[in-house]
C-alpha cells in the first residue's frame, strides 16, 4: 500500500448501504464483531479514531457513551441509536463470556487496538465489501455527519455531537461533505 501520508483526499462519505456493507465484511467470529463495534463506535456516535480506541464498558450506559478525553482534552457525551448500541452490546457480551477486560476496542487479550490496526484493517475491509472509495476511521466522521445533515437534524446538534468548539467548523465540514443546498438549486433552474 502506497505511504499517503500528508496527502489531501476529497472527502467521500459512505452511503448508508456502504456502511452496512462494511459492517458486514467483519464476519461472525469475535474478531469480527469487535471490528464491528468499532465502525459503529467511528460511524454511528462520529467519534475521532482516539476517541473510539479509549472509551471503556464504564463510559457506556443504556445508550449514551462519556467520551472522557475528546480533541483538545475535551470531555463530550455522545449517543448510540438501537442498532448501533446492539452492536456494541453484542461485542461487549462476548468479551464478557471470553472473559476480556480492558477498553472496549481491545483485543483478545484485553489489550488496546492500536490507531495503526484500524487504519490498515479499513482498506481491507472496503476491499471486501466492493466499495471503491477511501474508506478511512475520519470518513466514518464524515459520514456520520453527512448523515445527520441529510436527516436535518439542527446543525448545532450535529456540531456538539462531532466535539466542535466552532459552529464554522461543523458548517464547513456539512457543506464540504453534503453540498446539497447548492446542487437542489442548480437542479431546479429553469430556462
Amino acid at each position: 500500500m502506497p505511504n499517503t501520508k500528508g496527502q489531501k483526499f476529497p472527502a467521500e462519505p459512505l452511503t448508508p448501504a456502504e456502511a452496512k456493507s462494511l459492517l458486514a465484511a467483519c464476519g461472525p467470529s469475535s474478531i469480527g464483531l469487535r471490528n464491528r463495534a468499532l465502525l459503529v463506535l467511528l460511524w454511528r456516535a462520529g467519534l475521532r479514531i482516539a476517541e473510539a480506541l479509549s472509551v471503556h464498558p464504564r463510559d457506556l450506559d443504556d445508550g449514551v457513551l462519556r467520551v472522557r478525553r475528546g480533541k483538545g482534552s475535551k470531555a463530550r457525551t455522545v449517543a448510540l441509536d438501537p442498532e448501533a448500541l446492539a452492536v456494541v452490546q453484542a461485542w461487549l457480551e462476548r468479551k464478557a463470556r471470553l472473559g476480556i477486560a480492558g477498553p472496549i476496542i481491545s483485543t483478545l487479550r484485553g489489550e488496546s487496538v492500536l490507531a495503526s490496526y484500524v487504519r490498515n484493517l479499513l482498506p481491507r475491509l472496503a476491499a471486501k465489501a466492493g466499495i471503491a472509495k477511501r474508506v478511512h476511521a475520519h470518513g466514518l466522521r464524515h459520514s456520520f455527519a453527512a448523515g445527520m445533515a441529510d436527516e436535518q437534524i439542527d446543525i448545532r446538534v450535529i456540531q456538539r455531537a462531532l466535539g466542535h468548539s466552532s459552529l464554522a467548523t461543523t458548517q464547513r465540514y456539512v457543506d464540504h461533505l453534503r453540498p446539497t443546498a447548492v446542487i437542489d438549486a442548480l437542479k431546479g433552474r429553469v430556462w
